[in-house]
């Protein structure tokens, strides 16, 4: 089975655990609030094996409007960054 969606995840919990299909969508959105609740608190969360999640800023820059190449400036923000962690790399390698 292909996981490409959210609701792809939630159906091969569904299949691996033979929960029902309402448990396994409850434990998909708890732990995607659990992660997203990390990154807001301490902006950063390390899951062993799997990876790391870290919030970064993102500082200003000049870019350019793609339809009247006129230039403009990007205002700063904070960007999620993810990095592969040695169990992971080794199952995409």
């Amino acid at each position: 089975m292909s996981v490409k969606t959210k609701g792809d995840l939630i159906n091969k919990i569904v299949q691996d655990t033979g929960i029902t299909k309402k448990k396994a969508q409850q434990v998909v959105d708890s732990f995607l609030d659990g992660i997203s609740e990390a990154l807001t608190n301490s902006g950063n969360i390390k899951l062993t094996n799997f990876g790391s999640f870290k919030v970064k800023e993102q500082s200003a820059r000049t870019g350019r409007n793609p339809q009247s190449g006129e230039k403009i400036t990007i205002p700063a923000k904070k960007v999620v960054k993810f990095s592969p962690g040695k169990g992971l790399q080794n199952i995409i390698a």
